[in-house]
């Protein structure tokens, strides 16, 4: 196994077998990927591991192209290990034409196995295969902070050290509680962008009867609808979204001698801003993260057709959806569409298995901290507070200086501070 350099890191790349099914472990197997770093000058040194679970579910690990940030501050002691959680990246990735030569319920069978509890069960195997009974160090954010406390469930006597940030779930609530809280927050959110850009309310409203009364198709084809549109209130929750969400609105429509029209720049914005086609497993699974013993049952749906402001009217102001997944997306994205029978299939699911021990985590031994963000638009505070309350020996550092994404914009300082919280260092 070589190691090659990248971003001026040691990086080490490797490759595991591993079942997909754990209570069959003959039977099928997948492949899981994950990327070590080490600082060049310390790469002779037996350093711990530090194991990070990205957010999604059904996103790759970061890829670095730069020692900064998280990363950097990481470096200083650990072994960094990226993993690719199992459908995402170089880890047998899930998408259509992976899937069309199972029968539906083989396709239920297979992703009802790449939730949180398989991809610790992926960490674990893969802890003992690089340094056996060691333990190791994780780092969740957002999706990866549910990974970090099914851990904890699972296996604490494999961790010295947890953190998460932007990732605390409720243990026990049902996605409708979740959708119900966190809709109020994308309303927060909604009201705080149209204060701050005063132009974007009228802005939007334009844009919305526009894609109302005439047929406007994004460069690959596909018709953009107004539901589709308001799935940009997404980066309202995130560093620097509502920025480029205003500079996106501020150009969608150009002025001519018949009337306005939509700009080609604005379209192709939209593409690069949505990535649900690039991304199915993120759309598949979000709301079966949420799952123990019942259905989510579209949730989200259900519980937008009870708040009328998020439901497109012409002639009442638009308001943006944020992290949610609909059933008419399955139609209206290409490369959901093969989707949508599984999509279906699993939201009605609703043998789902418990993802936490409770009763473990109110003893858990493992010093954990935490960034919890209280603005945050995708993880309902007041669930973060009761799990906090759950969960034995775990830290939070609570502020609204950041939003849901707030390790990519500022990971050094993030992690530093969690690390220091853990080990009751001085915090200024």
């Amino acid at each position: 196994m070589r190691d090659t350099t990248v971003a001026g890191l040691i990086t080490r790349e490797h490759r595991f077998q591993l079942p997909v099914d754990y209570t069959q472990p003959q039977g099928q197997t997948l492949e899981v990927f994950a990327r070590e770093l080490c600082d060049p000058e310390r790469a002779s040194e037996r350093l711990p591991f530090l194991v990070f679970f990205q957010g999604g579910p059904g996103f790759a690990a970061v890829r670095p192209l730069s020692r900064s940030g998280w990363i950097d501050r990481a470096l200083q002691e650990y072994r960094v290990l990226l993993l690719d959680q199992r459908g995402t990246g170089l880890s047998t990735p899930i998408h259509a034409e992976a899937l069309a030569s199972m029968s539906l319920p083989q396709q239920v069978a297979y992703l009802s196995q790449h939730r949180a509890d398989n991809i610790v069960r992926d960490a674990e195997a893969i802890r003992q295969q690089l340094i056996g009974d060691a333990p190791w160090t994780i780092l969740g954010q957002s999706f990866g902070g549910f990974c970090v406390l099914r851990y904890l469930s699972y296996a604490p006597e494999s961790l010295t050290e947890a953190y998460i940030t932007g990732g605390i779930p409720s243990l026990q609530r049902s996605a409708d509680e979740v959708y119900q809280a966190t809709f109020q927050r994308v309303a927060d959110k909604n009201r705080a962008f149209f204060r701050r850009f005063p132009k974007a309310q009228g802005m939007a409203d334009r844009i919305a009867d526009y894609l109302d009364q005439h047929r406007v198709c994004l460069p690959d084809g596909e018709r953009l609808t107004v539901e589709r549109f308001q799935l940009l209130g997404l980066h309202l929750g995130v560093e620097e979204g509502p920025e480029a969400l205003y500079y996106l609105l501020e150009q969608a429509l150009l002025p001519t001698a018949a009337g306005e029209i939509i700009n080609p720049l604005f379209l192709h914005g939209v593409m690069q801003m949505l990535d649900y086609d690039t991304n199915p497993l993120f759309s598949i699974l979000h709301e079966p993260i949420y799952n123990q013993q019942r259905a989510s049952d579209w949730a989200a749906h259900r519980v937008r057709q009870g708040l009328p402001q998020f439901c497109y009217q012409p002639g009442k102001p638009l308001c943006f959806t944020g992290e949610m997944i609909f059933p008419w997306m399955f139609e209206q994205f290409s490369r959901l569409r093969p989707l949508q029978p599984l999509a279906q299939a699993l939201a009605t699911k609703a043998d789902w298995p418990e993802l936490y021990d409770l009763d473990r985590l109110a003893v858990n031994p493992v010093p954990v901290a935490a960034a919890v963000y209280t603005d945050d638009m995708f993880v309902e505070y007041a669930y973060s507070e009761e799990t906090l309350a759950q969960v034995a020996n775990l830290n939070a550092w609570r502020t609204s200086e950041y939003e849901h994404n707030g390790i990519r914009m500022d990971g050094y300082r993030i992690l530093d501070r969690l690390i220091k919280l853990n080990r009751g260092q001085h915090l200024r």
